[in-house]
């Protein structure tokens, strides 16, 4: 098959979009690749095609656990065996996952950086037959990088375990000319072919509007465009508050957070992709995967931390290629928020080492104990008992992350799953009571492929269909569970703790310098480029952001608010430039005709009448038959 008739064939596409093409076959061949595709280039067609091509398991390493589980749910969806790898899994889910790996059933396993600093894993990763390994998110392996993730160095010592000869694709959305060559350094490419796609979105207008009255202009923003928005905050209070005052005013809004029960994010989302809700106020826990072509407004209520982010997020607007606004609205206040970000990102050493001793005694860790260990870690009622504020016991958590002594995961996105364990010819055996079986019958009716995976469901709604309560569903399902006849994991609504080291008295802790003073001073100079983006109007929005990605832009974009008001200015000044040489012709002795104007500007006709128009209503001119006279000079004749 070749990557055409792959993509028909599993996808149902007729073409490619700019670059896949390129990024398979290089990948075929046998090349270490990396692309560099926009938001919405279609990133994860460039390995899943190859996948289906290749011989054996195509290894797809991500941070992103809700991404990863969206792609195994959509690959199995298209009859491709996808499975994952992370340390949410039950123990029998991962007992699943590694077989299909190891007899070759599996061509897509997706798995989180940390799995490979589990030795256990990393033994069974050596049974696996693989012929491609994929880094997602690449930037997350530079130092240089906006998120950076020292997890992700484990990465390069997969080479000398799969073997150097099979390559690597490295896939990013945004990333400087820096961090594009730390991929490359990082991951030990051979001789890279490099494909990348232009940072410019010419059908994107860059518009940023300071006012210290954020609300109505958001307002106002919304009202004077159409079409589907998204408005991106920082906090979850924010999304309701936002969401319930557009409400009011009479424009369909839904808040998005990561703290949202999993069927209602996906409910919300559908809603707003089908278009019943026009606005999702959200903050970065949405959008990522999503593609909805038609977003006509993307709006950044809070100023974002990066232009990565910025980037990314502004970039999910105008993926048909139409017409759209990234409109950033920003006050007086916000200078002084992005430069206490970069505190709040980087507490005080012995306040991180606090954080890690309390979160072990919170989780009844001794010293010396817990080493690959998961634990339910309970982030709102950890700060309430120790009376700690939560951004910078999150920032502290991602601190200790990144220098290697835990794994903290906020990501609440899990479903709840069920697979059949019982042999069919058994199940007739059950005795169980008229809800249980109506319960048991419904799951089995409504959900396909349970006796041989784990599948995800809804309790939700097997109660509305029953017209049971979702408790009973509950009780049922753990009932069922007891008997041997379903494994049954219900929804994970926890963040968790995974130690990736044995638990450490806080004087041995050790904060890498990589890790704490040369991020802080990277994120510095990420603080400093937003500033400048969003408060500087002495350059073209576009030019901006495309000279940080390192590009080199011909001309202004013409479309941003600073091209705008040139424009403006521009035009007031050649309608100044007009309306002066009119009234110094007609101030000359006998004035001047119309017909002689005409000559003088006769690209200029119809602005011409205006301004003559304008000046006569204003008193400035006068009009004696085809001859006009300064008004001045009339009345001192």
């Amino acid at each position: 098959m070749t990557p055409l008739s792959t993509l028909r064939t599993y996808w149902g596409y007729d073409a490619f979009r700019p670059l896949q093409e390129e990024i398979i076959t290089s990948v075929l061949d046998g090349h270490d690749t990396l692309g560099l595709l926009p938001t919405g280039g279609g990133k994860s067609l460039t390995f899943q095609v190859p996948a289906m091509m290749l011989p054996g398991i195509t290894l797809v390493v991500t941070p992103l656990i809700s991404l990863m589980k969206d792609q195994v749910d959509n690959l199995t969806a298209r009859g491709i065996c996808a499975v994952m790898f992370h340390s949410g899994l039950s123990r029998r889910e991962l007992d699943l996952a590694l077989t299909r790996c190891r007899i070759g059933k599996a061509r897509i396993a997706y798995l989180s950086p940390e799995r490979l600093q589990n030795r256990n894993f990393i033994a069974e990763l050596r049974s696996f037959n693989v012929s491609l390994l994929v880094v997602d998110e690449a930037h997350c392996i530079s130092q240089w990088g906006y998120d950076f993730r020292p997890s992700y160095l484990s990465i390069a010592t997969l080479r000398s375990i799969i073997g150097s000869n099979i390559p690597v694709l490295a896939l990013t959305a945004s990333a400087t000319p820096e961090v594009a060559s730390d991929i490359m350094r990082s991951l030990h490419f051979g001789e890279p072919r490099i494909y990348a796609r232009s940072f410019e979105r010419p059908n994107i207008s860059y518009i940023v509007r300071h006012t210290e009255t954020k609300d109505q202009m958001l307002l106002r923003v919304l009202r004077n465009t159409s079409g589907s928005a998204i408005v991106y905050v920082r906090s979850r209070k924010r999304t309701r508050e936002l969401a319930e005052l557009l409400s009011r005013e009479g424009i369909s809004a839904e808040a998005y957070h990561a703290g949202l029960a999993a069927e209602e994010k996906e409910e919300r989302q559908n809603r707003w992709k089908d278009d019943s809700t026009r606005v999702m106020v959200a903050t970065n826990a949405f959008g990522m995967g999503i593609d909805k072509p038609d977003v006509r407004t993307v709006v950044h209520y809070d100023p974002p931390s990066s232009l990565e982010e910025y980037y990314q997020e502004a970039g999910r607007g105008g993926r048909d290629g139409r017409p759209s606004f990234a409109v950033a609205i920003t006050s007086a206040r916000d200078r002084a928020t992005l430069t206490r970000r970069i505190s709040e990102a980087f507490p005080d050493r012995d306040f991180i080492a606090r954080v890690y001793e309390l979160a072990c005694n919170f989780l009844d860790i001794p010293v010396g104990s817990g080493y690959d260990c998961v634990y339910e870690f309970d982030l709102d009622k950890f700060c309430h008992t120790f009376s700690l504020h939560l951004s910078p016991v999150e920032s502290a958590l991602g601190i200790l992350s990144r220098s290697g002594y835990i794994e903290y995961i906020a990501e609440t996105t899990s479903r709840s799953r069920v697979m059949v364990i019982m042999r069919k010819d058994e199940l007739y055996d059950l005795d169980l009571d008229d809800t249980t079986e109506r319960i048991f019958q419904q799951l089995l009716r409504r959900y396909t492929g349970l006796f041989a995976d784990y599948v995800p469901i809804s309790e939700v709604t097997l109660a509305r269909e029953l017209r049971l309560s979702s408790q009973t569903i509950y009780e049922s399902l753990l009932y069922l569970t007891r008997l041997h006849a379903i494994h049954y994991i219900p929804q994970r609504t926890t963040p968790y703790i995974h130690l990736t080291t044995s638990r450490e008295e806080p004087r041995h802790l050790i904060i890498p310098i990589e890790v704490y003073d040369r991020q802080r001073e990277r994120m510095q100079q990420r603080i400093d480029a937003v500033k400048t983006f969003m408060f500087d109007a002495s350059e073209c929005r576009a030019t901006t952001l495309l000279r940080y990605f390192g590009e080199t832009s011909h001309k202004p974009c013409s479309t941003c608010d600073v091209c705008r008001s040139r424009r403006s200015e521009h035009a007031d000044a050649r309608a100044i430039d007009l309306a002066s040489g009119i009234l110094y012709r007609a101030s000359q002795p006998g004035g001047v005709t119309l017909a002689a104007l005409a000559e003088l500007y006769p690209s200029r006709r119809a602005e011409l009448s205006a301004t003559i128009r304008h000046l006569i209503d204003h008193g400035s001119l006068i009009l004696n038959d085809t001859t006009l006279q300064s008004s001045t000079d009339h009345n001192g004749q």
